[in-house]
Parts: structure tokens; sequence; C-alpha cells
């Protein structure tokens, strides 16, 4: 019996699944992924069980399988042969290859499979796909590795090609960026609850700068440690961010700046000159200058500047252990015991040890020092 069902153009297929007409052409000369029959015997016109065959290879590239696979499972349910000139999966076994000097993350075949699975989603606009993607992707790889290679990679992606397409693209780009924000947010959600009498790293973003993601995951992977925060989000002004010190007694301010033009020096040199606790015995937090932002910036004491998610987590867990210690055995010299608010207590520790930082003192120890 002939085949009756409507049939439509390759532009038209096109706008139904998100991708290029291009694209389609592609897969139809390098797999075979072309309609059953044309009309004229040129022109592409694609019945709704083509375009059931395209949806499977979609789904398939979506979730990271290589189109040349993706085409032979997708031919293979349609019930059509397979082209000579493509290659049976079984017949191709990835070699992971990692990158020149790593030690750690995954291995480059898989960092590339996870960033085109995850952009592939976001620019299909796939909700679903995206959720199961990063909850698997930081389940199995953790966290770091999670941003480092895959999520901040993609986020990049995805914004130049925003910005070289003429606005083209910037629900892609929010899209994603809200995912990603939804999957930090969970994990951070399921870490253990952090010790109530520690101080907190109070993180932000400088006045102007809208980026929170970074913080976002400095965030959760704080809290996987069981080291407490406070987040106080984007463009943060320098008022309010002062109070929040004094109020807070932080352990660590983390300032993140995405571009050089937000980047406030002023503002770094003030918090680290911010004093708190009890008068004669006052501390002050470490500043952290995170983000691309600050690169080449001139540090003080009482700055660093980490080099990546990994390093922050490292710098901040060193120093939280270190200005937490006084709040574990809190005696002084002569066996007295140290009352009153973890600030109070951290600060009269610190007083009586000689460890309470003094104008122009290094508030973190030699081996805390980041290469500038």
């Amino acid at each position: 019996m002939p085949d009756t069902s409507p049939r439509v153009t390759t532009g038209s297929v096109a706008r139904r699944l998100g991708i290029s007409p291009t694209t389609l052409r592609s897969w139809d000369r390098r797999y075979g992924m072309g309609p059953a029959a044309r009309e004229d015997g040129r022109h592409r016109r694609w019945t709704r069980e083509d375009i059931a065959m395209l949806e499977d290879m979609c789904r398939l590239t979506t979730s990271g399988v290589p189109p040349s696979e993706a085409a032979g499972v997708a031919l293979s349910q349609a019930g059509r042969p397979r082209p000579a000139r493509t290659r049976p999966a079984s017949s191709v076994v990835p070699r992971p290859v990692r990158a020149p000097g790593s030690s750690e993350g995954l291995p480059l075949g898989d960092v590339r499979h996870a960033f085109r699975g995850l952009a592939r989603a976001a620019v299909r606009l796939d909700s679903l796909t995206m959720d199961e993607q990063l909850a698997e992707l930081m389940a199995t790889q953790g966290l770091v590795i999670a941003w480092e290679e895959v999520m901040a990679p993609t986020l990049h992606a995805v914004g130049r090609k925003w910005e070289s397409s003429d606005d083209r693209y910037i629900e892609v780009e929010h899209l994603l960026s809200w995912h990603i924000s939804t999957a930090l947010r969970r994990f951070t959600g399921n870490a253990p609850p952090p010790a109530r009498d520690a101080p907190p790293v109070l993180m932000a973003c400088v006045p102007d700068e809208q980026h929170t993601l970074p913080l976002e995951a400095l965030a959760a992977g704080l809290a996987e440690r069981g080291l407490p925060t406070r987040i106080l989000g984007a463009a943060v002004p320098a008022e309010a961010l002062n109070a929040s010190v004094r109020r807070v007694g932080p352990s660590a301010v983390v300032l993140w700046s995405q571009a050089r033009r937000t980047a406030d020096h002023n503002l770094a040199r003030h918090i680290v000159g911010t004093g708190f606790g009890v008068r004669g015995a006052r501390t002050h937090p470490l500043v952290l200058l995170a983000g691309p932002g600050w690169r080449n910036s001139p540090l003080t004491a009482g700055m660093m500047r980490p080099g990546g998610l990994r390093e922050a987590l490292e710098v901040l867990a060193r120093h939280c252990a270190a200005v937490s210690a006084p709040l574990t055995a809190p005696a002084s010299a002569d066996g007295r015991q140290l009352t009153g608010s973890p600030t109070a207590v951290r600060s009269r520790a610190q007083h009586r040890t000689g460890t309470a930082r003094r104008p122009g003192a290094r508030s973190a120890p030699a081996s805390d020092r980041l290469s500038t």
C-alpha cells in the first residue's frame, strides 16, 4: 500500500527538531539518514517515519553518543539498511586519551562526550536531558571535575556562540545556566550540615558583577566538606558587603569578578582591613580574589588569588581548619576556658596565642600563598 502520509520540507523538519538544515543534509550524505523517498528524485521530502528516525538520532546525539554510532542505531530501529560507509558501533572501540600533563580528571574522550551531550541538550532546550546528564556527571565524577571539565567549558562555548550570532542562542545560555544552578543547589542540599560554631566563608560578586555560578560551585564544594557558607549573590553593593563582614565575622571572604572592569581593588583592600571581634583582639578575614577579572591584580597582605575551583577549595579548607582550631580547644594559655560568641572566642584565642592579625601582617601561613 503506498505511503500517503504528509511529506514536509527539510527546513520544516529542521525547525521542528531544533537543528539546522545543513546538519540534516550532512547526516544524509555521511550516514544515509535521508528520507526514504525523494520527490522528482532530487528534493528531500520527509514522512512521519523519516522524522521519527531523525528524532531518535537527535535523542542519541544529545545524550553524547557519537553521530556515526547514533545513526546506526536510528537506522536499525527504523528498519532501514546501514550504508556501507557507516561503520558499525561495535567495530569502533574509542581509546580514552588523557589531556597532556593531567594526573586527575576525566579522560579526554569522556570529557568531549559529556561536553557534547550537555551542549546539544542545551541547544535543543531539552531540560529533562540536561537534568539527567548533570546529575549523573556530578554523582559519578564529583563536583570539581564536573565543574572544571564540563559545566564551565559548556557555558563558555554557549556564551561565545551567543556573542558571535547577533543575540541568537541567548535562550540557550539562560536555560543552561538555570539548570547548572539547580544541579549545584541540589548538590549543596544533599551535603551534610556544617558545624554551627565554625565561622563561615562569605561569598559575593563585586558591584556591577552579575555572574554567580562560579560562587555557587564553590559553595557546593565547601558544603561537601562540611564548611559553612554565606553567599550574597550578584552585584553586592560595597556598603552591604562591608556590613555583612562585620555582622557575620567570616573566616574568609570570596570576591568574584568575571571581567577586569568590575574588579574593585579599593573594595578588596577595604575588606582586608575590616576587623571584627572584641576590642583589643580584633581579627580580619582572608580575602580570596576569585575570577578572571582579578588576573594580574596586585596582592597585598591578607589576599590570595586561587587559580580555579580545586585550588580555592584546598586553600579555604586549610584556612578554615586553622581558624577553627581554637574553637575545638577554647582555653587560654593559663588554662582558663574561653567563653562567648564564636567570633569573640576566636579573637581572644588568637590574641592570647599571638596569632591575631596586626596591620600589615599576613593572616594566612606562607604555605597558603598563591603565585601571581
